[in-house]
């Protein structure tokens, strides 16, 4: 005669067919939680990463503003840093613009590479221009002591002012290099900036060489190379927002440490 077991005939309790009591959560129901949060949050802090970034590619030709100020100096001849030199009518302006230009870049550069799980290249270059931003604000806070343009035995080299825009090149080149880098080692979201990036940098270092002409005693002209130059570093800023605004992989909060 076939008996029955006694697994066989055990009946699930009502704990088992009814799930947890009414209103109690589960350890997945926290889990969906986080997953939902994180796919509303993340498309948000993209977005405001690559809007704080094109803003600072906007004002960082504030200097357009020029053409429509009486600033008394001639841009074929002049530093841009010279427009909020001391003494001159318009510096708080162009300052001003300048402050705001580089606390828009280094929190959407810090925002990118937090939001980033990427190689050491990106992050290093998303620091390179957090550092950018930094050494930006330096150079406002110590300013040109004069105008070498206008200004009769006003000297063009002012030394602290001469090292901090030396030490914004430097983070500038760094953050290029080492971002193009990582979008050419297969990087999806910086595709353009693999594309683009090249050029925008050879043409930046072109231009900026084309600048130290009035330091080494050389004047004339350097104001155009200088304004070209500052265009491709904000169409550089624009390359990274873009990028940044519609990057849809490798995006989330950074875990572990970043590939090589």
């Amino acid at each position: 005669m076939f008996i029955k077991s006694d697994v066989a005939r055990e009946k699930p309790s009502k704990e088992t067919r009814m799930g947890p009591p009414a209103g109690e959560s589960t350890p997945y129901d926290a889990l969906d939680a986080r997953v939902q949060e994180a796919d509303t949050a993340l498309p948000a802090a993209r977005a405001a990463a690559g809007v704080a970034l094109a803003v600072a590619g906007v004002l960082y030709n504030s200097w357009v503003l020029e053409v429509f100020l009486p600033t008394g100096l001639d841009p074929r001849h002049a530093y841009v840093s010279e427009l909020y030199a001391m003494g001159q009518p318009f510096r708080r302006v162009f300052g001003t613009a300048e402050v705001i230009c580089a606390v828009l870049l280094g929190w959407g550069a810090w925002r990118s590479r937090s939001l980033a799980a990427t190689s050491r290249a990106e992050v290093g270059g998303w620091w390179a221009l957090v550092g950018f931003a930094v050494w930006s604000l330096a150079d406002v806070a110590v300013p040109m002591e004069c105008a070498p343009s206008v200004a009769e035995g006003c000297r063009a080299v002012h030394p602290l002012h001469t090292v901090t825009s030396a030490l914004v090149h430097f983070c500038l080149f760094a953050s290029m290099a080492l971002l193009v880098t990582a979008a050419r080692k297969g990087r999806e979201g910086l595709r353009p900036v693999g594309s683009w990036g090249p050029w925008l940098s050879g043409g930046a270092l072109v231009s900026a060489l084309g600048t130290v002409g009035a330091l080494l005693g050389l004047a004339g002209w350097h104001g155009v190379a200088q304004r070209v130059h500052l265009l491709l570093v904000g169409l550089w800023f624009l390359l990274l927002a873009g990028a940044v605004g519609r990057d849809r992989h490798g995006w989330g909060p950074r875990t572990g440490t970043p590939s090589g």
